[in-house]
């Protein structure tokens, strides 16, 4: 008896991604690229000094996908989502029509073909607790106010004469 295969074939090798000097002049890094700078976007913030600057940093962290790094002094949050444009082909769907920052952003500085490398990345809310741990002096309690006390609640008594 004959068994049914559900295997699909095996997917053609991809072709090998060319470095950037090895493009022939026209030719686009794009057309050979995962849409690598379609998948996240990343902000400038100022730098963290004070535990209320790391704890908002800790919330953001806090929230997945997310990832802070430093590059070059500055630092920034980046968030990792895709654009809702980017096609499976990696194409963009509004290309004609892409927003300003798409259209002036250009393949001369982009990640093509380097790996990210910061000065610092931080990937979780535990890891910059830790590091502002390391970096600021240590937390004050807040002051506690001295309450008096707490007293029996006085025991009144009926007046004379009162029924009840």
């Amino acid at each position: 008896m004959k068994t049914k295969s559900n295997s699909k074939p095996p997917l053609p090798p991809l072709p090998r991604k060319p470095r950037r000097d090895e493009l022939k002049p026209g030719e686009s890094l794009c057309n050979y690229c995962t849409g690598k700078c379609c998948r996240y976007f990343s902000t400038p913030i100022d730098e963290p000094t004070t535990w209320d600057d790391f704890d908002a940093i800790r919330w953001y962290l806090a929230h997945g996908r997310t990832m802070i790094y430093v590059h070059e002094e500055t630092w920034y949050l980046l968030v990792t989502s895709d654009c809702q444009y980017l096609l499976p082909d990696n194409r963009c769907a509004i290309y004609e029509d892409r927003p300003k920052i798409c259209r002036e952003y250009t393949t001369k500085d982009c990640e093509y073909d380097d790996e990210w490398s910061f000065d610092k990345v931080f990937e979780t809310p535990e890891q910059i607790w830790d590091y502002a741990h390391a970096l600021l002096p240590p937390r004050r309690q807040p002051a506690t106010k001295s309450r008096p006390a707490p007293t029996s609640l006085p025991i009144v008594t009926p007046p004379q004469g009162f029924r009840s």
